[in-house]
């Protein structure tokens, strides 16, 4: 297991997720995501893959995992190994455009 460390941008994603209810399934789906990404980022239902247009804070490989698919605007969660072993930190959840 990953312990998840949530930026502070990531937890006010989430909390706007969490907060509206017309938001409520996509928060359900960012939630199971999660949970996924602290047993296995490398769940396949997560389709996780590197994504190679930025970096952490300190050159970090950034990736990306899919919360939904299929949908307009699906959501996903950018996150990258560490800062310590053992954990993820979390950098943004969004809308994919």
């Amino acid at each position: 297991m990953f312990k998840l460390l949530m930026t502070k941008e990531a937890e006010s994603q989430l909390k706007k997720l969490r907060n509206n209810k017309s938001l409520l399934k996509r928060y359900k789906a960012v939630s199971k995501a999660l949970r996924y990404l602290a047993a296995n980022p490398k769940h396949p239902g997560l389709q996780t893959h590197k994504y190679s247009i930025f970096s952490g804070h300190n050159g970090e490989d950034v990736f990306e995992a899919y919360a939904e698919q299929s949908t307009p605007a699906a959501y996903r969660i950018f996150w990258y190994y560490g800062p310590e072993k053992k954990q993820i930190t979390v950098i943004t959840i969004t809308p994919h455009p």
